[in-house]
């Protein structure tokens, strides 16, 4: 018998400071089939759309659950895609690249301006430990930060709602409340996303929720005034909450199928990056790796501990030059760095 050694094996392990990389979740493609477009999710039974969102919504749960180390860099980036529509919402014009600028280039203790704020609220959502979402305190933030007026008697009734809401509720119920509380009381669909982000990612047992609703226009219908007598009142109202369900079940599924091909993407990535993370000789080089992952996006001039400016400059270049990173500016100066 010829005794090979470990090394030789035809099935080695892997080597140390390696990664393995893990499947992406795939979804079906009769799943993705079965989304309906805006002309024909109203000839679909709400039935019909709920199962699909809910198959859509279990895939999104076991990316969560795997607790990848780019998480943090995925909620964040899916953070920045809702910011943006949220400030389109309003009118303003702020792309990306002018959110990011107004958060990561901005000295710390300064104003970040209107379209920054309403980014800091979905990075609250994505960042802030789920259990902690619907606090009086985070619910007052999020309101500040998405430039909603608001007093003391305002955020305790709202708390009040969402706890009742969450507790007596089943999951369509609770996602399209969470929607029609925000916009009875005048504050719009953004906070009630916001709400319903925070509300699903609690259901679910999720440690941090995943921003879904805000990036989607047509997350839920907004609440009509009827103007009929009798039962056309009640027929109206009864059509009117099974087109909001639908309406607020087929914008779920576009959002956890955005959620899920993106996490696949930043997979990949962090892949090229952690592989090529041994080979990097500057110091608090693991530094700079972890928070990549953690976040969307980091600045050249970001203090790290034990790397000078110059350092961490000449390090973004070398992940550029290996691949492992991008730099999203397209700027000689003021740079930013991410997966």
């Amino acid at each position: 018998m010829i005794l090979r050694p470990k090394s030789l094996s035809r099935h080695p392990g892997p080597l140390p400071g390696a990664t393995t990389a893990t499947p992406a979740v795939l979804v079906p493609t009769w799943l993705r089939r079965a989304v309906p477009d805006a002309q024909s999710f109203a000839r679909n039974d709400v039935e019909d759309v709920a199962l699909v969102a809910g198959a859509a919504i279990g895939a999104l749960d076991q990316v969560v659950r795997r607790h990848e180390r780019w998480a943090g860099a995925w909620r964040q980036r899916l953070a920045l895609s809702a910011a943006v529509m949220t400030a389109k919402r309003v009118g303003r014009i702020e792309e990306e690249a002018a959110l990011r600028d107004a958060v990561l280039l901005t000295k710390p203790g300064d104003d970040v301006g209107p379209a920054g704020r309403m980014l800091m609220a979905w990075r609250r959502l994505a960042g802030m430990p789920a259990e902690k979402l619907l606090t009086e305190a985070s619910i007052s933030a999020a309101m500040d930060d998405l430039g909603l007026a608001r007093d003391a008697v305002s955020v305790s009734d709202l708390t009040d709602d969402l706890r009742q809401l969450s507790a007596g509720a089943g999951t369509v119920g609770m996602m399209t409340g969470a929607i029609a509380i925000a916009e009875r009381r005048g504050y719009g669909r953004a906070l009630g996303a916001w709400f319903a982000d925070a509300l699903l990612a609690q259901r679910l047992g999720w440690a941090h929720a995943v921003p879904l609703l805000g990036a989607e226009v047509t997350a839920g219908i907004g609440i009509r005034r009827l103007r009929r007598s009798g039962t056309g009142i009640a027929a109206a109202s009864i059509e009117d909450e099974g087109d909001r369900a639908k309406s607020q079940l087929a914008a779920q599924t576009r959002a956890a199928f955005r959620a899920i091909d993106l996490s696949a993407e930043l997979g990949r990535r962090s892949e090229r990056l952690l592989a090529v993370a041994p080979k990097l000789r500057a110091r608090a080089s693991d530094l700079v790796v972890e928070r990549l992952l953690a976040d969307d996006a980091i600045v050249a001039s970001e203090k790290i501990v034990g790397m000078s400016d110059r350092g961490l400059r000449r390090l973004f270049d070398r992940l550029v030059s290996l691949n492992a990173v991008r730099e999203l500016t397209g700027r000689h100066t003021f740079r930013i760095y991410g997966l």
